[in-house]
């Protein structure tokens, strides 16, 4: 357990042009949970920023496009705040994933059984629709090469997911782009975290996906993924 029964959370959702989902997924965190909703409005020309400042959020403004670039701009705002948080969840801001899911994806690093939990899609219940293919087979090429070349059996690449702070720092993320989270897993077998993957359930997002929903959304993705994997052997 946290030393003195202490456990803060802050919560980083990148979002790009989420005005009609980011909402509901503040409304849905489980508020007596987390310390602080950070929205990290990421070259939005929606109204995305003022949806999410109305909903209780601090909004931090990354003019430029990336899925990384918004983390790290989250991160970033973590660094110069005087009260560090315990752990740090990320998740989207399509209301694909389960806020209420937090509870259980937390606890087992506030029990000190692992400092880092992936929300799994691929052992949760999805609904039908909420995964298109091309998505189902990166994720399984991905952890079937990070389980053939790292030793790590991963089911997933979910951006449903939560870390320790100080292990979170250690890591010294770079990627600003669509290998974020598959650098953050490799990293953390490479730096000997207790990784731990969870079941969380998953919908369809509100709206249009920019990656999965575009031909040259998923070939970038797919292949920044790929490369990432290889990068740090």
């Amino acid at each position: 357990m946290f030393e003195g029964g202490k456990f803060s959370i802050s919560v980083i959702i990148p979002a790009f042009n989420e005005e009609n989902a980011v909402g509901k997924v503040i409304d849905d965190i489980p508020k007596e949970l987390v310390d602080e909703i950070i929205v990290v409005n990421n070259n939005s020309n929606d109204n995305t920023s003022n949806v999410a400042q109305q909903a209780g959020a601090t909004v931090l403004n990354e003019p430029v496009a990336g899925y990384g670039r918004a983390c790290l701009k989250g991160m970033d705002y973590l660094k110069n705040i005087e009260s560090k948080p315990d752990v740090v969840v990320f998740m989207d801001a399509d209301y694909s994933d389960y806020p209420a899911q937090m509870i259980e994806l937390v606890r087992p690093i506030q029990l000190d059984e692992n400092d880092m939990v992936i929300g799994s899609r691929a052992l949760g219940q999805r609904e039908r629709g909420s995964m298109t293919f091309p998505q189902r087979f990166g994720n399984w090429l991905a952890t079937f090469l990070i389980k053939v070349i790292y030793g790590f059996n991963f089911t997933d690449l979910g951006p449903f997911r939560a870390i320790r702070y100080d292990s979170l720092l250690a890591l010294n993320m770079q990627d600003k782009t669509y290998g974020w989270t598959v650098e953050m897993q490799v990293k953390a077998i490479k730096n000997g975290l207790r990784c731990k993957e969870i079941p969380v359930n998953y919908r369809k997002r509100i709206g249009f996906s920019k990656v999965s929903g575009t031909l040259k959304g998923t070939v970038l993705a797919g292949h920044k993924i790929i490369v990432t994997i290889f990068k740090y052997l």
